[in-house]
């Protein structure tokens, strides 16, 4: 991570402190009208500021109404708002050897960079142009911002400085995904938790892939819980979770990997309901309305027929997990499977994935209009604010347009210049409309009222919440919750578990000192005071801390793994427990006699993948592998190593040895041909170490009956290094099977 600071100075911003309840819990909110969250104050991208821009001449000047624009906050990204700054996630150094990606902050009033937050994409398959898909998200309270990389890299920013609190990599850690497609979620704060989900392949019972989620202490970056929906999704997705009130209680919604929609307690990760939408992920995020229905969209196929597309109404207050479907009505043939749906009084307004404007009667979900054509495809959400619904095209046409009786019409529209393109959505904060483009981010303001304090006192509504009912009605202890929910040590080392009580709505409620017993289910021991000693002799084994009250259990995984050096023979006919994304790809196997894993292929999703053996802070190591292709196939795998983040790769069809970092850019790569054959084993070697600044990437390959060469095959040098990381395993069996056996990790 690199951060880059201005000299820049803040300027002195007059602020209305207030207090907004959410489910019976105050938050801190610095200022009403920013714009913190990808779906703004209230979730549901709307606003109640007024004097906003009808208009915009996009080439700038006189009467414009762009206050400024900036080309280093180009990109898809879209931004928020806080204290008087804005952020954004952007590529960095496009097209060099140090191409990469960043958090940035710009000065509010003025767009000046105020710093920039630079780190790597490693490690993963998502190609350039995808780099800051997914949206910061900022916490006034802490005055920080959050941000999931592109490589699946969970920061937690000063937003002030741009110094990184904390940091955890959820691709070494959990398994998560980091594929072609670049569905990158958007994380949410919750009270103290940052909530960020994915589809992960992570360890022992979490071993098969589904998509899961986490929620972290937004201070600290511990993990307070996680949750699996069905396992073997469809779909990566990246549906942000909205958190409304509904019945009384906090409710987390959020589309998922498997095709349904959730409804999850925020503050413990219990499932409430969830209800079957589509047969694949679902993109989008839904609305709800002050009766706590739910309106969800989608742009694949219905859990039943052939039609494509639909738009959902759910009343969450009759969900549960043991009642029949609580679907109201289903529109179906409305495919809108990328902009989220928009709620107005009695209207819903979606955008199909070709920008036709659907406005649908929220209570029949019968059309109150035609459609209304908008471009050729639509990416970005809809904006509802001063009487008024903003939005943009992919292809950068922008629209103004007005809710009518009969439906709706335009108030005014602009093409974009040539080269700004529009993958994320205007926002709208202190009377400043914001429209992020691949040509650069504009801030669009109302000249007439350019300096005014009008908006500064908008107040909310009262109805915009529902109140969460108080925990006196219901005071009795439901649920557990065992703190760190994971966490790796090494043999010996301990961890102080922290337990937190809940009623059944999820209310935290105050717990007694006595009735806890705790328990150690493998090798380590946990006293009554709840701190647990993981054994000294211990290697690469996993442990599980529960803490019980009478009936109540509350679970904790932890990995023991020790310092280097590490040997795997794989002499127990097991595929090693601590490893993260492997026993669901990889089996014991025995090959001539021999104690081997085997990289599978039947697996359809499962066939190239990574997969992690340790802490993500280990540098300057070696790893060797020895690996063989199955005998007998035409076709040869790609068989390799991971070390500080880099791979050294045997690629079978194009006969080469390769080292890289980023799969789809090759932004640092070297290559060399080399000649080899199934049915033979070979030994892989890793080499990273940091020197002057730099990583230096030494790789080899030979027979495995032949002495090691002296000379490495291929060395590559990275100017902008991956400082560190855990050791791991890459592999595509699609053409073929291969065998691992003696993978050895050492300090050099």
């Amino acid at each position: 991570m690199r951060v880059k600071t201005s000299s820049l100075r803040f300027g002195l911003l007059s602020v209305w402190l207030c207090c907004q309840v959410v489910g019976g819990s105050a938050a801190t909110i610095a200022d009403e009208l920013d714009w913190a969250n990808w779906r703004g104050p209230f979730q549901n991208g709307t606003s109640p500021e007024t004097g906003l821009i009808d208009r915009f001449d996009p080439k700038g000047g006189s009467g414009s109404n762009v206050l400024w624009k900036s080309e280093i906050a180009s990109g898809i990204s879209t931004p928020i708002v806080m204290n008087g700054r804005v952020f954004t996630i952007v590529r960095d150094q496009p097209g060099t050897s140090q191409d990469a990606e960043k958090v940035i902050a710009l000065d509010a009033d003025s767009g000046d960079l105020l710093w920039e937050n630079v780190y790597n994409v490693f490690l993963s398959d998502l190609p350039a142009e995808r780099v800051g898909w997914s949206n910061v998200c900022g916490d006034p309270e802490l005055d920080r911002v959050y941000a999931l990389g592109a490589c699946c890299l969970l920061q937690s920013i000063d937003a002030t400085t741009g110094e990184t609190a904390w940091s955890r990599s959820l691709s070494e850690e959990f398994g998560m995904l980091s594929t072609y497609g670049g569905r990158t979620n958007t994380p949410v704060i919750y009270e103290n938790l940052v909530i960020i989900s994915g589809v992960t392949t992570g360890w022992d019972a979490t071993a098969r892939p589904a998509h899961r989620f986490f929620a972290f202490d937004k201070q600290s970056g511990t993990l307070v819980w996680s949750v699996s929906t069905r396992p073997l999704p469809e779909d990566t997705t990246f549906s942000t979770p909205i958190i409304k009130v509904i019945g009384g209680q906090p409710v987390m919604v959020a589309g998922s990997g498997d095709g349904d929609v959730y409804g999850i307690q925020p503050r413990t990760g219990k499932i409430l309901w969830h209800e079957p939408v589509s047969r694949r992920g679902i993109n989008t995020s839904v609305a709800v309305d002050s009766e706590g229905n739910v309106y969800t969209t989608h742009g694949e196929e219905n859990p039943e027929g052939t039609a494509m597309g639909a738009v959902v109404r759910i009343d969450a207050t009759h969900a549960s997990l043991e009642s029949a479907s609580a679907e109201v009505w289903r529109t179906e043939e409305i495919m809108c499977g990328k902009s989220s749906p928009l709620l107005v009084g009695d209207r819903l307004y979606v955008v199909e994935d070709s920008s036709r404007l659907r406005v649908l009667n929220r209570e029949t979900g019968e059309e109150v209009c035609p459609p209304v054509k908008l471009g050729t495809a639509m990416r970005g959400s809809l904006l509802y604010a001063d009487g008024k619904i903003y939005g943009c095209t992919s292809q950068g046409v922008f629209h103004v347009l007005k809710p009518t009786e009969e439906g709706i019409e335009s108030v005014f529209k602009v093409r974009l210049p040539r080269g700004h393109e529009v993958g994320g959505s205007p926002i709208v904060s202190h009377g400043r409309i914001y429209l992020p483009t691949t040509g650069g981010l504009f801030c669009l303001e109302n000249e007439s009222d350019a300096g005014s304090n009008s908006v500064a006192t908008v107040k909310v509504s009262s109805e915009a919440f529902e109140p969460e009912l108080p925990v006196s009605d219901d005071p009795e202890i439901a649920q557990l919750q065992l703190i760190p929910a994971e966490a790796m040590v090494r043999p010996g080392e301990v961890i102080s578990y922290e337990v937190v009580a809940f009623n059944s709505r999820g209310q935290r409620l105050e717990l007694p000192l006595d009735g806890l017993t705790f328990e150690a289910e493998g090798a380590g021991a946990v006293g009554r005071d709840g701190v647990f000693q993981a054994d000294g002799q211990m290697q690469h084994g996993a442990v599980t801390v529960n803490v019980r009250r009478g009936e109540l259990l509350a679970t904790s995984r932890v990995r023991v793994v020790p310092s280097l050096p590490w040997a795997f023979d794989f002499s127990d006919g097991e595929v090693p427990i601590t490893w993260v994304g492997a026993r669901y790809r990889h089996e014991a196997r025995s090959v001539d006699g021999e104690p081997v894993i085997a990289k599978v292929s039947t697996i359809p999703k499962g066939t190239r993948s990574q997969a992690w053996f340790g802490p993500t802070d280990l540098h300057n190591y070696t790893i060797t592998a020895d690996v063989k292709a199955q005998s007998g196939t035409s076709k040869l795998p790609d068989m390799g190593v991971i070390a500080q983040r880099y791979v050294l790769d045997l690629m079978g069809e194009s006969q080469k040895l390769q080292i890289r970092t980023w799969a789809a850019q090759l932004r640092m790569a070297q290559s060399v041909p080399v000649q080899w054959e199934a049915g033979v084993w070979y030994t892989l070697k890793l080499q990273a170490s940091l020197e002057d600044g730099k990583a230096i990437l030494k790789g080899k390959v030979w027979p495995r009956e032949e002495a090691e060469p002296d000379a490495w095959t291929v060395t590559a040098i990275d100017e902008a290094p991956n400082r560190n990381g855990s050791p791991g395993l890459f592999g595509n069996a699609t053409n073929a099977e291969y065998f691992i056996d003696n993978v050895n990790v050492r300090e050099n």
